[in-house]
């Protein structure tokens, strides 16, 4: 394997390297027009390596995990750059390298996890959450924060609207935008990233008649729930207890269960309506539907593994808009199946300059 030489190589910069190799990234900041023509004391490719491992280590500053980074190469000459150094490569280096680099590493991940895969259908699953910013002048005019009867209270919230893969909880694709922007419209944009042979779960919140027509016409199944109070018209019944019907003009299936939930606290019995354009109840029976509709809740541990485990309840740390989206979006998807040979990322506008040095070649 060919790696980089002296304080570019794999050990500069931990474990990063082995799941986003160093190639890729030059290829990105390449490709992004942040190739650097001279060697500065923080080289694009570090910053890139710099930021991923600032979404890891939320409860440190940048001086702490440039630590981490370098841990491995105690003895060599390394840099020790203020905390100034690292706001100004931050700010050369600007989002779009990361945007790049996320979109070579979302995916499907590789794996032979049964609860991926349900009767062919790769489970995918779709929802949305907030997330707090740091309480700046330029977070401020972009993200608002919490209404309440006495004006607003608390941090600037985003709203992180994400498509993923059940069982690994891969990252497919992700958007963000301020809270004025709703669940539904985010999903009409990762809508982009579905395709056949995907079958989409979501809540009830997603169950507008233009929002499935929009899915159903990527060629992806859904399975949704729907309210229990929707009025939907019965065209036939079928053999296991499920109905067709018509939302607009989408024929879809409707399944009807009581659910309990049995935990600590008691049982809760719930109903729940389902509705999917899988119409065959033969290779889909509706017991099935409702049994592999529980995978939704994959999304939920997956923004509870965010918020909780890898911020800690903490404000994402960037103080400017673009630096808070990039320091959100990559970090969950280093379980990606892409590998060398990996897509071509977007070329360079006209518009955009290099930045100076180039980092060494490998």
């Amino acid at each position: 394997m060919t790696v980089a030489a002296g304080v570019f190589a794999p050990g500069h910069l931990g474990e990063l390297t082995r799941l986003v190799p160093f190639e890729m990234v030059d290829d990105v900041l390449a490709a992004t027009g942040r190739t650097q023509w001279r060697v500065r004391l923080l080289p694009a490719r570090v910053v890139v390596y710099l930021l991923l491992a600032g979404c890891l280590f939320a409860e440190l500053g940048y001086p702490q995990v440039w630590s981490k980074l370098t841990s491995g190469l105690r003895g060599l000459p390394i840099a020790s750059p203020s905390g100034s150094a690292f706001r100004q490569a931050r700010q050369r280096l600007g989002p779009r390298p990361v945007r790049a680099l996320f979109d070579l590493l979302r995916g499907p991940a590789a794996t032979s996890a049964t609860q991926v895969r349900w009767q062919g259908l790769l489970l995918t699953v779709i929802d949305g959450t907030t997330l707090v910013v740091a309480d700046s002048p330029a977070n401020t005019g972009r993200y608002t924060k919490h209404r309440c009867a006495n004006g607003s209270s608390g941090y600037p919230q985003l709203r992180l609207s994400a498509l993923l893969t059940c069982g690994t909880r891969s990252v497919i694709d992700a958007v963000f935008d301020p809270v004025s922007v709703g669940e539904l419209d985010q999903a009409r944009t990762l809508t982009r990233s579905l395709q056949p042979g995907m079958l989409l779960l979501a809540d009830r919140n997603y169950a507008a008649a233009d929002l499935l027509a929009t899915i159903a016409a990527t060629g992806a199944h859904l399975l949704i729930r729907s309210k229990a109070n929707r009025r939907l018209a019965m065209i036939a019944r079928l053999p296991d207890g499920s109905w067709l019907s018509k939302i607009g003009a989408l024929t879809v299936r409707v399944v009807e269960a009581r659910i309990s939930i049995t935990t600590t606290a008691g049982t809760h019995t719930g109903d729940y309506r389902l509705i999917t354009t899988l119409l065959d109840p033969h290779t889909h029976p509706a017991a099935a539907l409702i049994q592999i509709y529980h995978e939704r809740w994959e999304i939920e541990t997956a923004y509870l593994e965010l918020k909780s485990s890898i911020l800690a309840g903490r404000v994402l740390r960037a103080r400017t808009p673009d630096a808070s989206t990039r320091k959100s979006t990559p970090c969950s998807s280093s379980t990606s199946s892409y590998a060398p040979p990996w897509p071509t990322p977007p070329t360079a506008s006209p518009a955009s300059t290099p930045t100076g040095p180039a980092s060494p070649p490998p």
